[in-house]
């Protein structure tokens, strides 16, 4: 263990929070385009409120594979970027683009074919199911817009370009905020969709959103200059070092969204009342946790860029002080979040019924929640800025489908315990990666140098 717990060097903190801040104000905007569309849902019952959770339950599996596919990228490119090598850093960007098309087409043939044998799995509600598949109908074009969006936002951060992403993040909130009251509400003439409009009113943000993000990338941008055409050159020599990283991270993302699938499925098939609790919790913890949401990327970046500038030792000492600030934010964020949780569950339109589960599960993860900091932080910044993906794969995923899904299941559908007591046994992963990650960062053993 180091000396000390937190660098002296005032640059340092500059770099992070210069990283750190654009993307949690991007992460804000982001969720208070969910908050709203729940809130907007909670006004005709339920059902739709459990639907459109459930549904995008979903496409967050599709989300996440993004996040693989660019963070197996950034692997790369934050340090070809510290080296400046921008022909392999170009070669990256094309193999994840190719890449990232095909399993958006994948996904979206899915959506289209296989719309209610999905909803199946997460509910036996016929209710449910039938607004669940309504929304995937009019959510068909949302994963190849999302796929571009995603994954180029994550190589501009790797490159410490910010600003775009979160702009474009402002004008997309504003954008999904104003078709979702237009379409779900049915003003200004427009008939009244409800859960349809507001998959309608995200669609139209995402086009908005990838119009900017790849309209900037492709033909604006300037410290990497990566042009259209650029999608057709060769890239054999990178492509096995993209695989040799992000394989890995897809694989662990991969089993990862799947294991949140298995936590929707349990909780799904709890009851409606338990689905509805659950995506307000859900959309409290992303709101209380976007600060060291956004301290983990800003690793992610700043160890990567370390790492390839070869300082290995500067990587180490920093590394130890994001872990720690992780720990400090977490224990704030499990205040912030037991403090305002219950106002915000109020300001939904539910029944007592699911009122009360959301506080147990509220309970629940305020006392998760550093854990959930340090986690993130260890696996999704330290470790795969430093290039350590494999170890990252086997527990990222590996406890949650070990440990915290047959424990769910178990607590949940088999002894039908309270909401605590089933919240803490699907959340008990974090625990032990937090504590297995802490001893990995403090071993050496994640640096990991590409050969450029």
């Amino acid at each position: 263990m180091p000396e000390k717990l937190f660098v002296d060097d005032r640059g340092f903190y500059e770099r992070v929070f210069r990283v750190a801040v654009p993307i949690i104000a991007q992460n804000i905007i982001t969720i208070g385009v969910n908050m709203m569309d729940t809130v907007m849902l909670g006004k005709f019952g339920e059902v739709q409120l459990s639907a459109s959770s459930l549904a995008n339950d979903f496409i967050n599996i599709f989300q996440i594979l993004c996040m693989g596919m660019g963070c197996g990228a950034t692997v790369l490119t934050a340090q070809y970027w510290g080296s400046r090598n921008i022909d392999s850093l170009k070669k990256a960007v094309t193999t994840m683009l190719r890449f990232m098309i095909v399993i958006s087409l994948l996904f979206t043939l899915a959506v289209i074919f296989c719309a209610p044998l999905i909803m199946h799995i997460y509910t036996s509600d016929p209710a449910v199911i039938e607004k669940g598949v309504l929304y995937f109908e009019w959510s068909v074009p949302t994963f190849i817009l999302m796929g571009i969006s995603l994954t180029l936002t994550q190589i501009l951060r790797s490159v410490r370009d910010v600003r775009v992403p979160l702009w474009t993040s402002i004008i997309s909130f504003l954008v999904n905020i104003f078709f979702n009251w237009l379409f779900i509400f049915g003003h200004f003439g427009m008939p009244r969709m409800e859960i349809a409009g507001a998959a309608l009113g995200t669609v139209i943000a995402r086009i908005v959103e990838t119009v900017l993000i790849g309209g900037y990338f492709f033909f604006r941008e300037r410290n990497i200059a990566y042009r259209p055409k650029d999608i057709l050159m060769p890239c054999g020599d990178v492509t096995g070092k993209y695989f040799s990283y992000s394989l890995p991270v897809m694989a662990s993302d991969s089993l990862l969204a799947f294991g949140n699938s298995a936590v929707a499925v349990i909780i799904g098939h709890m009851g409606t009342a338990f689905v509805a609790a659950n995506a307000i919790i859900a959309m409290i913890q992303r709101f209380c946790t976007v600060f060291t949401s956004g301290m983990g990327q800003a690793a992610h970046t700043v160890i990567g860029n370390r790492i390839g500038e070869g300082r290995r030792e500067q990587a180490y000492h920093e590394a130890i002080t994001l872990l720690s600030l992780s720990v400090v934010f977490g224990l704030i964020t499990a205040v912030i979040m037991r403090l305002i949780g219950p106002s915000i569950i109020r300001f939904y339109d539910i029944s007592e019924e699911t009122y009360a589960i959301s506080i147990q599960m509220l309970n629940a993860m305020s006392l998760m929640i550093l854990f959930q900091a340090m986690q993130s932080t260890i696996t999704k910044g330290i470790l795969r800025g430093g290039g350590d993906t494999r170890f990252v794969m086997l527990i990222d995923a590996g406890f949650l489908w070990i440990v915290s899904v047959p424990l769910g299941y178990l607590t949940g559908l088999v002894l039908h315990m309270n909401a605590f007591i089933v919240m803490l046994s699907l959340r008990i992963d974090w625990v032990i990666k937090s504590l297995i990650g802490s001893w990995r960062v403090i071993s050496r053993k994640w640096m990991k140098e590409i050969d450029l």
